[in-house]
């Protein structure tokens, strides 16, 4: 596998990052690429714009509107899933860890992790409950989950007693700190209770990488069919 970066100025406006886009849909060598987010301020307000325009064949990062509404079918249709919650789903089977039948929490409903995540997690028949900033009395949802997925980026927020005896915990949150990398629970405290609990760093940030090269091969198969 072979990869490029291209790496803009800041400053690039919205017509020539539309046009590199647009180059990259057209390229045959190019199997498929994503637009790195966040982007500079003057661009945040057209990511779905940029979005859109990213051919779903190549949208390796699965966040487009094609592939996103593929996900939601069923597992058979999880063709390009986002990366973050197709890792997540990855290294909960490497674990041997069972999904079907179990309560599963999701905190954070971003548009990337959260929605996708619990979508995946109900297309493998988990009863599935999502919470949020305005979800009320949080602790009252994690300590009931037997797995608990946190993707906010608030360093700590998931303590101990916030989680019941056993449960699986799969920490994607990473917020940088100063005194480093750190994730949405807290690990030391969490790690003597729970069955499994997932370390930031380390965790789920290298299975996104691997889920985004899982991606690509997938998309270059589906492509060698269609033609």
């Amino acid at each position: 596998m072979r990869s490029e970066h291209k790496h803009l100025p800041a400053d690039t406006d919205l017509p020539v990052l539309m046009t590199l886009i647009d180059d990259l849909n057209a390229d045959a060598d190019v199997t498929g690429f994503l637009v790195q987010l966040p982007l500079p301020e003057h661009l945040q307000k057209h990511v779905p714009q940029i979005i859109r325009q990213i051919d779903p064949k190549k949208d390796i990062d699965g966040f487009c509107a094609y592939n996103l509404g593929k996900m939601f079918l069923s597992t058979e249709f999880e063709h390009l899933p986002p990366a973050t919650p197709s890792g997540v789903i990855a290294l909960l089977d490497h674990y041997h860890i069972q999904i079907e039948g179990k309560d599963a929490v999701v905190v954070g409903h971003s548009n990337t992790v959260g929605k996708p995540l619990s979508i995946m997690l109900l297309n493998r028949n988990a009863t599935v409950t999502t919470c949020h900033i305005y979800t009320k009395n949080l602790a009252r949802h994690t300590r009931e989950a037997d797995i608990l997925a946190v993707a906010v980026g608030k360093p700590g927020l998931i303590t101990a007693d916030m989680v019941k005896e056993g449960a699986v915990v799969v920490d994607i949150g990473i917020t940088r700190t100063k005194d480093g990398l750190r994730g949405d629970t807290d690990f030391d405290a969490l790690k003597e209770k729970v069955s499994a609990i997932s370390p930031v760093p380390g965790g789920v940030g290298p299975m996104t990488v691997a889920s985004l090269l899982q991606n690509c091969v997938r998309a270059k198969e589906r492509q060698l069919e269609a033609a």
